[in-house]
């Protein structure tokens, strides 16, 4: 039997769910049947994460700053309440239930939150170094930077080294990481690129787009998906 995987969306302006469609072919390749998660079914959760065997919590817009202590910041860009809520729950319900969970660019962001961390609304002016790009201006398959790993991390035993590309697409950042999450990658700049849980089978969050570059056969992406996979197996 294929794990069914169940795949959050991006919400604009509370009227329209949308996908990236690279999400669903990354999951598909991988060996999963993947479902998209709508918004509004918070009430739902439990019922929900009995019946999938992994998440991914996709990309898209901001995050509500209220959710770890901050008001907005003048560069905050569109939120989407009801999907940081119906996020969080499902994050609390796999992280009690030892369930994997992919988490990719907003989705590594409010992770850590659910966990209590908090993030950079906008690295850009609220960080004191000179930053790279890290909304690059190419397609979404494009490799921007350089990211650094740490050893005898996850993610290293998924990548095989310590150093590789990635694209880049956000201007918000995982900053206070709480337990049981670690900082397992960094941008040459600081930036935050990796976290993942030490007390859970498979908790992985990137702040890059690994699903544009699995389908463009890039091996490390491919790997994040298929080890992802494996684990909603177990």
């Amino acid at each position: 039997m294929k794990p069914i995987i169940g795949i959050t969306a991006h919400v604009e302006l509370d009227w329209k769910h949308t996908l990236a469609n690279d999400y669903i072919q990354a999951v598909i390749c991988a060996g999963g049947i993947p479902m998209i998660i709508p918004v509004g079914i918070d009430a739902d959760v439990d019922q929900i994460v009995d019946k999938i065997d992994g998440v991914v919590l996709s990309g898209g817009g901001d995050i509500d700053p209220t959710l770890f202590g901050e008001e907005p910041h003048q560069n905050l860009g569109s939120i989407s309440p009801g999907r940081d809520s119906l996020e969080v729950a499902i994050i609390h319900r796999f992280l009690e239930k030892n369930k994997p969970i992919l988490a990719i660019c907003r989705g590594i962001q409010i992770l850590n939150i659910a966990a209590g961390g908090d993030m950079f609304q906008d690295i850009y002016s609220q960080s004191e170094s000179q930053l790279l790009q890290h909304a690059q201006k190419a397609t979404r398959s494009h490799y921007s930077h350089y990211v650094n790993v740490e050893k005898n991390s996850l993610l290293e035993s998924i990548a095989g080294q310590t150093e590789f590309k990635v694209n880049s697409f956000h201007h918000q950042a995982v900053r206070n990481v709480v337990s049981p999450f670690i900082v397992t990658a960094r941008a040459s700049d600081g930036v935050i690129e990796a976290i993942e849980s030490t007390e859970h089978q498979f908790v992985l969050g990137v702040q890059w787009h690994p699903e544009p570059l699995a389908l463009n056969e890039d091996h490390i992406s491919k790997a994040i998906f298929q080890r992802f996979i494996e684990a909603c197996h177990s």
